[in-house]
């Protein structure tokens, strides 16, 4: 991407040392470092940050990075984000459909299995989780929208549901109870009918 090169280029230009950049925008200076070595892009607030203090459009600043970062989004969210997404349904409609025979030929060893299972579900989830931060995906997205011409109070909401990936968590984790719950006893009521 050229976002890194632009940023060191006006940087420069107005004879900023990354740590001064740093203060004006609200970052810490490794956080400039990061940018400008590409190992981290910046979120839209900064870019905006950057654009005023540099006294250029977003357009300018990011340049051809726009396109890259829609390959980028498309490529591996696609590829990778999907094919684990794919796995953890898997994982997680198997966890569901087994617990009540589990539960009616094993009775209570089906807890080991049943625990099993679950701990293999969580590992994918955490795995879609984990390549969602590793790409960006989320900052990628909010550039995209502004780019497109959505309203920055979009872009926040957007940032604001990005803020909080635990609650995903917290949520399969609930699902994850209701269902154990639910199955554990249709297993006791098929269980007792049997």
């Amino acid at each position: 991407m050229e976002l890194n090169a632009q940023i060191k280029k006006y940087r420069m230009k107005l004879n900023l040392s990354q740590e001064e950049l740093a203060e004006k925008i609200y970052v810490t200076r490794q956080t400039i470092s990061n940018w400008e070595n590409e190992k981290s892009y910046p979120d839209i607030h900064s870019l905006l940050l950057l654009g005023s203090l540099f006294n250029v459009s977003l357009d300018k600043l990011i340049k051809g990075d726009i396109e890259i970062m829609k390959e980028i989004v498309n490529e591996q969210e696609i590829k990778e984000l999907k094919r684990y997404s794919t796995v953890f349904t898997v994982h997680l409609m198997l966890l569901i459909l087994l617990a009540v025979p589990l539960f009616i030929w094993l009775e209570y060893y089906a807890f080991i299995i049943f625990g099993i299972f679950f701990v293999i579900t969580m590992f994918w989830a955490f795995k879609v989780e984990k390549i969602k931060k590793k790409y960006n995906v989320q900052t990628y997205k909010e550039i995209i929208a502004f780019m497109e011409g959505k309203r920055l109070d979009e872009i926040q909401r957007m940032v604001e549901a990005g803020k909080y990936p635990y609650q995903k968590f917290l949520n399969f984790i609930i699902s994850a109870v209701v269902a154990f719950a639910v199955s554990f006893v249709l297993g006791f009521i098929i269980k007792s009918i049997i």
